[in-house]
């Protein structure tokens, strides 16, 4: 109350009259114990090695999950191939018919009428 009061720690004031202290607040003004700048000493070490040891059956596990997305994968490499190969026949065909019908439209025009 008194870092409030004092204009330490800043709080929102709740509807039934208590603070709200955001928790960044009070380690901004009260620092966990560690160097003199009141950074916090790493308790884990930067490898992380030790953290949560993974049993043999978590490891067996996220294989069996990474075996199944790389099969999901494989399928949808497979299917976007072939939309691919469906795509370029179809601009293919279609560049095609469009030649063809330039050439009808190159040629010249006979009369129906005879002696034209």
């Amino acid at each position: 109350m008194r870092a409030i009061k004092a204009g330490k720690v800043s709080a929102a004031r709740r509807d039934d009259g208590s603070y709200q202290i955001d928790p960044a607040e009070l380690h901004r003004v009260y620092p966990v114990p560690g160097d003199a700048g009141g950074m916090m000493k790493q308790s884990v070490p930067p490898d992380g090695a030790g953290m949560y040891p993974a049993t043999s059956s978590e490891i067996e596990g996220l294989r069996a999950l990474l075996a199944e997305r790389d099969a999901r994968i494989a399928v949808h490499e497979r299917a976007n191939e072939d939309l691919r190969r469906r795509l370029d026949a179809e601009a293919e065909e279609r560049r095609r018919l469009t030649a063809i019908l330039a050439d009808q439209r190159a040629a010249p025009r006979r009369s129906w009428w005879p002696g034209r």
